[in-house]
């Protein structure tokens, strides 16, 4: 990848976006700053065996839910929508966040696209399995996106072959190691790089009782070692593959952020949102 990156924020420049900037990266603007949600990518290129995006109901809050998948010309006037009403003042932030991979919709480009023209000054981000990162960064930087979620959920080729069922690449359907080893080394590599151009990184880990529970503080590490800004444990919703196996108790979940919090800042607010959230945090 050709990638002109930029030096890393550090200090008070990054201190700013997490404690300032971004209600889903920080506690400190919950109530003071709303964001908005655009389903505009439906289609995805990996299977995580956790995930189940076929339903929809107004009591549903899961990641990757929606009432239905956007246009990006529907996109923007949901934001000019959104920009008339009460929430208005406060409607700070706007996000891509499925319900597929962003990264591998053509349509999350082109809404990105229509957001910055409109909305100059409204901060972009998206939420990324990573393995389109490290090729698609510099079209990210260019349309003006300052923050960026990766998912990655283990470091180990047995842990992701029990948690991928298999990934798409290059018109391929890829299984197995070859798979997860692919998935890994760009997901390590587009955190690494995405952080050196400047953008600030969050890393979500869905904590897997008896799966990948033992690994958190090697990832951890390991993706502060690439300059990840924040970390966020997300307990498992049993669905799927994992229908049967049990989410971690809100009291192990408390255990693994205390555990984790002196390698890197832990996120204790998310609420696992819809892909077509809307509003306060």
């Amino acid at each position: 990848m050709d990638c002109q990156c930029q030096e890393p924020q550090t200090g008070t420049q990054a201190d700013h976006y997490l404690n300032q900037g971004h209600p889903c990266f920080s506690t400190e603007r919950h109530g003071m700053t709303g964001r908005i949600h655009l389903a505009v990518a439906p289609e995805c290129n990996i299977s995580c065996n956790y995930c189940v995006r076929k339903f929809d109901c107004a009591n549903e809050s899961r990641p990757g839910v929606t009432s239905k998948v956007i246009t990006p010309e529907e996109a923007v006037q949901r934001v000019f929508r959104a920009k008339q009403s009460a929430l208005g003042p406060k409607l700070n932030v706007v996000g891509i966040a499925g319900p597929g991979e962003p990264l591998a919709n053509a349509a999350t480009f082109r809404a990105l696209a229509l957001i910055h023209e409109h909305f100059p000054t409204l901060t972009l981000c998206l939420s990324t399995n990573g393995l389109f990162l490290p090729d698609k960064l510099n079209e990210l930087l260019a349309l003006g996106v300052s923050h960026v979620t990766v998912t990655m959920n283990t470091l180990s080729l047995d842990t992701a072959s029990a948690v991928y069922s298999f990934v798409k690449w290059q018109g391929q359907i890829l299984i197995g190691r070859q798979a997860v080893s692919l998935l890994l080394e760009r997901q390590l590599i587009g955190i690494e790089l995405a952080a050196q151009a400047g953008l600030i990184v969050k890393v979500n880990t869905v904590v897997i009782p008896g799966v990948n529970d033992q690994e958190l503080e090697a990832i951890a590490h390991t993706v502060k070692g690439k300059g990840a800004h924040l970390h966020n444990l997300m307990p498992l919703i049993p669905q799927g593959k994992f229908a049967q196996r049990p989410s971690p108790s809100p009291g192990k979940m408390r255990e693994y952020r205390k555990l984790l919090s002196p390698i890197l800042p832990q996120m204790s607010h998310c609420q696992q949102c819809r892909a077509d959230a809307i509003g306060l945090v």
